[in-house]
């Protein structure tokens, strides 16, 4: 059974930072295109990160380019995103995902929810 559960959201202040985690199961996470997407109140799905399977390509949305880092543990079957200088529009409930293309991981499609290739998403809220 595949699965992708994320962790590490919570309520931090602007400027502050947080790391969310995905752990998968079901899959061969070591050969899969990994890729974070988020989706804040009232607004539609954006694609935040993108990275390969080996973990040395990575791609990034303007919106977060200089301080979100992705990256990926083959051995742990995690992926994970490092969000640093936090402003209130990244609140959002994020999602982890998976695909075999290179361009869905890379942001270079619309991101569209999948059922057991998305997980259920953890909620970053920015507020002071």
């Amino acid at each position: 059974q595949v699965q992708l559960v994320e962790s590490g959201g919570g309520l931090v202040q602007p400027g502050g930072s947080l790391r969310l985690s995905c752990v998968v199961s079901g899959f061969t996470f070591s050969i899969t295109w990994m890729y974070w997407v988020r989706q804040a109140p009232g607004k539609g799905l954006e694609w935040v990160s993108g990275i390969n399977t080996g973990g040395d390509g990575t791609r990034y949305a303007d919106s977060v380019k200089g301080r979100f880092t992705i990256s990926r543990d083959n051995a742990k079957n995690t992926l994970y995103l490092q969000m640093n200088s936090l402003k209130p529009e990244d609140t959002a409930l994020y999602y982890c995902a998976r695909t075999w293309t290179m361009t869905q991981a890379m942001g270079f499609t619309t991101p569209r929810y999948e059922h057991g290739y998305w997980g259920q998403g953890t909620q970053v809220t920015v507020s002071s």
